[in-house]
């Protein structure tokens, strides 16, 4: 889908679909394009519009670069956060003059968002530039809303994970095989953050050249390097969710080997416990002839309190010694 909107002062104007593309032509925002308009495109601006395959190139020099004039930046965002892990997605920028060039193939809410923004006059859009910062700007608001939600999430799971009661040996074992799983979550959403903020990151890096070689008005320079800060904060953040999520992943896994520890030496206990009653029953379960233990009248009592004192011995032993 082809959608053309056109410069209206500070703002923008969706051109009808079926008008072709005019000099106040500002904005195309391409939505999983056909090959038609591939080429409507690459016709009235003169540029190149990326493949799928193109777009998912991981080298930065497939991802920012320059070619007849105009400039591609692709970068990695997240979208669909509401979901309980969301999913990521590029999208390529294409400066090529007084013209912007989107390209995607999902529909991140960041899109409506910066739209909303321009109809209430939050987001100027006096050039291409000014456009492309609007709506990296609002994808920088979204991946900060998705950051303090994994905030809010992780606190949660740290604070119960480390208030378990350990009691109901069961529910701590279930608990804990719950926690293993959900910090995983939360890790492989701060990993695909990550990427984004990464991504974007560089994006802005190229995109402050670009913007001051093409002699962008100030005002846009100063957007450009604002976001570049926000994103360097989020990436310091991410590093300290990182780093939590590793604690946390630890402590579970030292929760989980500590318990297995705990059964492991309860097996070894009852063994050591077991072996001298289990030496006295073996010896008199021998089949000699003469053996004098078995003609006397308490015989039998006596090898069983033999074997009782025997395994009590050591239980009390390991007790003293807090083993039990």
């Amino acid at each position: 889908m082809l959608t053309i909107y056109d410069k209206a002062g500070d703002g923008l104007k969706k051109r009808d679909a079926a008008a072709p593309a005019g000099e106040g032509s500002v904005w195309f925002d391409l939505v999983d394009p056909s090959k038609e308009e591939d080429a409507f495109v690459e016709q009235s601006i003169g540029v190149s519009v990326p493949t799928r395959a193109e777009m998912r190139e991981i080298e930065a020099s497939n991802r920012l670069y320059q070619e007849h004039g105009a400039h591609y930046m692709t970068t990695f965002i997240v979208y669909n956060l509401e979901a309980h892990v969301p999913s990521t997605t590029a999208v390529t920028f294409i400066l090529a003059g007084e013209r912007l060039v989107t390209v995607r193939y999902t529909e991140p809410k960041a899109f409506p968002l910066f739209l909303s923004r321009v109809e209430s006059g939050d987001a100027p859009c006096s050039s291409a530039a000014a456009i492309m910062v609007g709506l990296i700007e609002t994808m920088i608001h979204r991946t900060a809303d998705l950051i303090e939600r994994v905030q809010d999430d992780v606190d949660k799971l740290a604070q119960n994970l480390f208030d378990l009661d350990e009691r109901h040996q069961k529910q701590h074992t279930q608990r804990l095989g719950m926690f293993l799983k959900h910090t995983g979550k939360q890790g492989d959403i701060v990993a695909r953050v990550q990427e984004s903020t990464m991504s974007m990151d560089r994006l802005l890096l190229y995109f402050y050249d670009a913007a001051r070689g093409r002699k962008d008005d100030q005002r846009t320079l100063n957007r450009i390097d604002i976001a570049h800060r926000d994103i360097a904060a989020l990436m310091e953040n991410m590093r300290f969710l990182s780093n939590r999520m590793s604690f946390l992943l630890d402590a579970t896994l030292g929760m989980i080997s500590n318990q297995q520890n705990q059964i492991i030496k309860l097996f070894s206990v009852m063994a050591v416990m077991l072996m001298p009653p289990t030496l006295v029953a073996s010896i008199y379960g021998m089949n000699f002839k003469f053996m004098p233990e078995l003609d006397l009248p308490f015989g039998y009592p006596m090898a069983i309190g033999l074997m009782v004192v025997s395994g009590l011995i050591p239980f009390i032993y390991f007790k003293r010694k807090g083993w039990l």
